[in-house]
Parts: C-alpha cells; sequence; structure tokens
C-alpha cells in the first residue's frame, strides 16, 4: 500500500524538525527548499523534504551522524549518506527528506535557490536562505547544435543497438537524445505556467510543455525499442526542423528503412 502525505502533514513535520533543532546544541537554521521552501504551490502528496541545516563551526559532523534530532519526532524506515554534506532519509509513516548540513562559513560556496527560513536562532539573518553563490547557467546552445546533437545521439545510439549494447543504445536514444528535444521544445513549443526547475530540466516538463507531453511516450520506449523510440525522435526532429538529409538517411538505414 502506498502510504500518502498530505501537504499540511509535510509542512508539519518540517517545522517539528525545526523545533527539535531548538534543543540541540550548535544549530543555527533550518531553510526549506524548492516546494517546502519558497514554491509551495507545488507542494502535494508526492512531495519530500528538501532542507539544509545550518550549524555553528566544528558541529556537521555531529549532525550528519547523529540523527536523533530527526528520529525523536517519528521512527525512521531507511538513511544513508548520499554526499559528504547530505543524506537522505525515510519516516516509517512515508516522509521522505533530502537533506544537507551546512556550517555557516560554508553556505558562501553552496549552489542552491533560494530558500524558506523554517527555524532560525536569535541573532541570525533572515538573509541565510539566501544563497551567496548565484547559480548561473551558461548561455543556452544554439538551435542548430541541439539538432546535431540529438541527430548524432540517436545514430550513436543505433550503432550500439545493432552491436548489442542495448544499454548504452537506449541512453544515447531515448535519454541523451531526448534531453535535447526538451531544450528545443522550451523555447518552440507553446509555454504553460509550470515552473521551471534551474538543476533539472525534465521535472514538470509535461505541465510546462504540455504540446510534448503526449509525445513522449514515442521517445521512451525502453531497453527493447530503440529503434523504434529513435524513429520516433527523427520524425519529431524532421517536423519541427531542418534536418540534414545524409543524417535522417543515415538514421533510417540504420533502422532498416531505406536502401
Amino acid at each position: 500500500m502506498v502510504i500518502m502525505n498530505t501537504p499540511e502533514k509535510l509542512l508539519q513535520r518540517l517545522e517539528d524538525i525545526g523545533q527539535e533543532l531548538t534543543k540541540k546544541p550548535g544549530a543555527l537554521a533550518l531553510i526549506g527548499l524548492g516546494s517546502v521552501g519558497l514554491e509551495r504551490e507545488r507542494l502535494d502528496a508526492f512531495s519530500d523534504l528538501d532542507f539544509f541545516v545550518i550549524v555553528q563551526a566544528g558541529y556537521k559532523a555531529q549532525y550528519l551522524e547523529d540523527l536523533s534530532w530527526l528520529t525523536q519526532l517519528a521512527p525512521a524506515a531507511f538513511s544513508f549518506a548520499n554526499t559528504p554534506d547530505g543524506c537522505k532519509f525515510l519516516y516509517a509513516d512515508g516522509v521522505f527528506c533530502e537533506f544537507a548540513v551546512f556550517e555557516e562559513s560554508e553556505l558562501q560556496q553552496a549552489v542552491f535557490a533560494p530558500g524558506r527560513v523554517v527555524w532560525k536562532a536569535a541573532g541570525v539573518s533572515e538573509q541565510i536562505a539566501v544563497p551567496q553563490r548565484a547559480h548561473l547557467p551558461g548561455p543556452p546552445p544554439a538551435v542548430e547544435w541541439l539538432i546535431g546533437e540529438a541527430l548524432t545521439n540517436v545514430y550513436v545510439g543505433l550503432l550500439r543497438d545493432l552491436r548489442g549494447e542495448k544499454l548504452s543504445a537506449m541512453r544515447f536514444i531515448q535519454v541523451y537524445a531526448v534531453d535535447r528535444i526538451l531544450e528545443l521544445a522550451e523555447r518552440c513549443e507553446p509555454a504553460a505556467g509550470a515552473a521551471a526547475d534551474g538543476f533539472s530540466r525534465e521535472r514538470r516538463i509535461e505541465q510546462r510543455v504540455p504540446a510534448l507531453a503526449g509525445r513522449l511516450p514515442a521517445f521512451v520506449q525502453g531497453y527493447a525499442r530503440n529503434r523504434e523510440s529513435a524513429l520516433a525522435v527523427l520524425a519529431y526532429l524532421d517536423e519541427q526542423f531542418e534536418v540534414n538529409p545524409a543524417m535522417k538517411q543515415a538514421i533510417l538505414k540504420l533502422c532498416g528503412l531505406a536502401g
């Protein structure tokens, strides 16, 4: 049975974590991120708790090694340290947390979207939830580059499929080439109002570019259908953009559809 949460339960759990931190030495702040930060309009029953815990110098290891500030609230089902700074943690009641612990000085180098102060110790500035190092993506690649990458990813993927490297082929065709299509579609298809994620382009793509959503199943047909997925990707590119005829023929030939 799937354990469902409610937005109210998730927000209350985060508040409770903040209150638990008030009892612990060295704690400075709890910052909510994403859908429990400044984007709470996205919060739903399928959300998790993303947050930072900010501590005084010398306390970081203690907070990462002793998770009693989490387990005092409810029983744990699973946890593991996924980065030197962070942990993924599942409560037995289905609340899932992804968090990092930083000493205040480390925030100067941390790259994150602005968050929300859930709790802070006296004397700590509200600005602690604002990144000092902005996430500045590079200039967007040219449309021609994106088309070329998508086509060549499909081509290489088909070669690997013919060689029997089906997993690698799947990634080239159904992941790498599709990633480029997502970038192209964001520029060329009518966009809806869902917020983009600066760190993960595929997030909410179905809501952000609804005109593309109906074609995604054809692009990603699975391990055993690399050629079918390749043809769907090629068809989309051919409909929307000017595709190099030689590359089109080369791809069709690898799919057994050209002489």
